[in-house]
């Protein structure tokens, strides 16, 4: 990556808003840009990668906060982005407004649908099957005889041309009272759609009470019932029978795309436990 390509900024000019576990975000004194700054430990080209992913959503047409440019601060490698303000989530909305949980979960699953009906451009995005794969293949901690089972699974996918979020739930959407916009898209891909709706599934249903809370600011009762809402809206079916075979068919996608998502985790102690070990055993026979 060319080093013109990113420009210094002067951190006396924004004020730090959030902290996650690979980036410090920032708001620009100015109130109209948002900057996102990774870790040191985090190379150039991986801020370069998120933000031209980014790039691509913004200009396939989807709801997203404007990608501007790469920047540093000297040491950390990053991006600015549209500033949305006001702005709230769709789950600090649900946690505060209970009765919100019907209305936003239809928006929701609408706005998703719009998602898995997108043509993508596959000269720019990964497919989801190759991220997947890739990911998985990199952990020492998966013994061959899983990674086996992975690819085989992985194998039977067909690489559907339309658009994935890479992340799928309620929590990467966010709204200033105009627009609903999507945010965190730096695992957009491309694929079918049974990998956005595996993750989505495992959010509302497989989480620890205190994941679920720290994450979306919601029990777990609140999540289950997200995605019994969510469910006829996307299928489009009032169907017990026809949701019941939908959810089954997402079972193997769920034990990938989260062996996926451990895979990710960069201090390599995160470890399968009961629900996931069923499915592979289930879904992913050896």
């Amino acid at each position: 990556m060319m080093k013109e390509e990113i420009e210094r900024i002067n951190l006396d000019d924004y004020v730090q808003t959030g902290e996650g576990g690979t980036a410090l975000t920032y708001n620009h004194k100015d109130g109209r840009t948002l900057a996102k700054l990774f870790m040191p430990s985090i190379a150039a080209d991986n801020a370069a990668r998120e933000f031209r992913i980014n790039q691509v959503v913004y200009e396939s047409g989807l709801p997203t906060p404007q990608p501007i440019r790469l920047i540093t601060d000297g040491v950390r490698f990053g991006a600015e982005y549209e500033l949305i303000a006001p702005k709230r989530s769709f789950t600090r909305i649900i946690s505060q407004e209970p009765d919100q949980l019907v209305p936003l979960t239809e928006r929701f699953a609408r706005l998703a649908k719009r998602i898995h009906q997108t043509p993508a451009d596959t000269t720019r995005l990964p497919d989801m099957r190759e991220l997947v794969r890739e990911w998985i293949d990199r952990r020492e901690q998966f013994p061959d005889e899983l990674k086996r089972r992975f690819h085989r699974f992985i194998d039977t996918v067909p690489s559907t041309p339309t658009c994935l979020h890479g992340d799928l739930h309620i929590g990467n959407i966010i709204t200033d009272g105009q627009r609903d916009l999507w945010i965190d898209v730096g695992d957009f891909a491309y694929g079918v759609p049974e990998w956005d709706l595996g993750m989505m599934y495992y959010s509302s249903h497989f989480l620890s009470p205190e994941r679920a809370d720290s994450i979306f600011h919601l029990d777990n009762d609140t999540l289950r019932a997200h995605w019994d809402v969510f469910a006829p809206v996307y299928y489009d079916t009032d169907s017990k029978d026809a949701l019941d075979a939908e959810v089954e068919k997402l079972q193997p996608f769920i034990a990938t795309k989260m062996a996926f998502i451990i895979s990710k985790m960069s201090d390599g102690k995160h470890a399968f436990k009961g629900p996931l070990l069923q499915l592979f055993d289930k879904y992913l026979p050896e």
